[in-house]
C-alpha cells in the first residue's frame, strides 16, 4: 500500500495530488511514534512498580524466586542488594540461601503507598464522627407517646 502511494506520488508532478501522499506518510509517521511514548510510558511504569515490591521484602514474607525455589525470608541486607531464604521444614530440615534481590519472582509482600490528600479536603480527626443518638429517657414525652401504639376504646382508661 504504502510502495502504491509513494509510485503515486512521483506521477503527482502531472496530477499536482503529491501532497496527500505525504500526509498519509506524515499521519503513519505521527501515529508510530504516539505508540512508543504510550509504551514507554508503561513500560517504565510497570518496572518501577516491581522495584517498590523488591524493595517491599522484609523478614518473615514469603518469596518464589525466578528458579523455583520457595521459602520465608529471613535477612535482607540492602547494601549487598541481597536476601536470605530459609526452605524446608523442621521435619526435613531446614536450609538457608543466599539471593539477590533481583531473583524475586513473586512474593506476598505488600508495598505501602503513602496516603495522598486531596485539595479541599480537611484532615482526618483522629477518632472517626460518630452521630449522637438520645438514649431512650431522654426523648421526649411526645414522641414517646407518638412511639406507642394507639389503643383502642375499649383499653382507654375511663375519666
Amino acid at each position: 500500500m504504502l510502495s502504491a502511494l509513494l509510485a503515486e506520488s512521483s506521477d503527482a508532478s502531472t496530477g499536482g495530488s503529491g501532497w496527500v501522499t505525504w500526509v498519509i506518510l506524515a499521519v503513519f509517521i505521527a501515529i508510530i511514534v504516539v505508540f512508543f511514548v504510550i509504551s514507554s510510558k508503561r513500560n517504565k511504569k510497570r518496572q518501577q512498580e516491581a522495584e517498590q515490591l523488591i524493595d517491599a521484602v522484609k523478614p518473615g514474607n514469603k518469596v518464589k524466586t525466578i528458579g523455583g525455589v520457595c521459602g520465608i525470608v529471613v535477612e535482607v541486607d540492602t547494601e549487598e542488594n541481597t536476601f536470605v531464604l530459609e526452605t524446608g521444614s523442621e521435619k526435613s530440615g531446614k536450609c538457608y540461601m543466599k539471593f539477590d534481590r533481583q531473583a524475586i519472582y513473586q512474593t506476598d509482600a505488600v508495598v505501602e503507598k503513602p496516603e495522598e490528600k486531596k485539595e479541599g479536603e480537611e484532615p482526618s480527626a483522629e477518632e472517626p464522627f460518630e452521630e449522637s443518638v438520645p438514649a431512650k429517657e431522654e426523648q421526649p414525652a411526645a414522641e414517646e407517646a407518638a412511639s406507642q401504639p394507639e389503643q383502642t376504646a375499649e383499653e382507654q382508661p375511663k375519666e
